[in-house]
């Protein structure tokens, strides 16, 4: 299986910024989409952002302009920062990866989710 483990989140004043980091792990044969997502009490999941394998990225428009989503295809690891956090941005974290791994000869694709990390903004 493809682990995600996260990091980074904790409470920030309002203007301030964190920066998450999500590190994969197992018997990965191949990660391609990877990306972000949060949920605040009361909401349902939803995208921040998304990044391929080839460094394309798409944001949530309510991000645009503060977040900036990357990734190191070597270490298997995608970053969060966000800039001018707002109280509204207060939710659990999810790091997200589409990936493939191996058992033995055989082969599993999968969407993979970290355990998710807690990101408060205070105004």
């Amino acid at each position: 299986q493809v682990q995600l483990v996260e990091s980074g989140g904790g409470w920030v004043q309002a203007g301030g910024s964190l920066r998450l980091s999500c590190v994969a792990s197992g018997n990965i044969f191949s990660i391609n989409d990877m990306g972000w997502y949060r949920q605040a009490p009361g909401n349902q999941r939803e995208l921040v952002a998304r990044i391929t394998s080839g460094g394309s990225t798409n944001y949530a428009d309510s991000v645009k302009g503060r977040f900036t989503i990357s990734r190191d295809n070597a270490k298997k690891m995608v970053y969060l920062q966000m800039n001018s956090l707002k109280p509204e941005d207060t939710a659990v974290y999810y790091c997200n990866a589409v990936g493939i791994y191996y058992s033995g000869r055989n082969y599993y694709g999968g969407d993979y989710w970290g355990q998710g990390t807690q990101v408060t903004v205070s105004s």
